[in-house]
């Protein structure tokens, strides 16, 4: 699976390329596609960011993520 850096999911917040991309639990899930995501943020979340700490005030489970691609894995240095 292809590695990416904090600073590379950075640039996929839905402003600076066309990818919207957020990671949680180390894994990067393409959320493009979604409509919650539309311009790279979904409520206070923003894209391009690791999600990991913030699930915990989403009204909504790790499942989430199991309808989005998997586009690689976070490097954590």
């Amino acid at each position: 699976m292809k590695e990416y850096t904090r600073a590379q999911l950075a640039l996929r917040n839905g402003q600076d390329k066309e990818e919207i991309w957020c990671a949680y639990k180390g894994v990067i899930y393409d959320v493009t596609t979604s409509r919650l995501w539309r311009n790279g943020h979904h409520y206070e979340h923003w894209a391009g960011q690791d999600l990991t700490k913030e699930l915990g005030d989403a009204p909504h489970t790790e499942r989430v993520f199991e309808r989005f691609s998997v586009i690689g894995k976070l490097l954590i240095p």
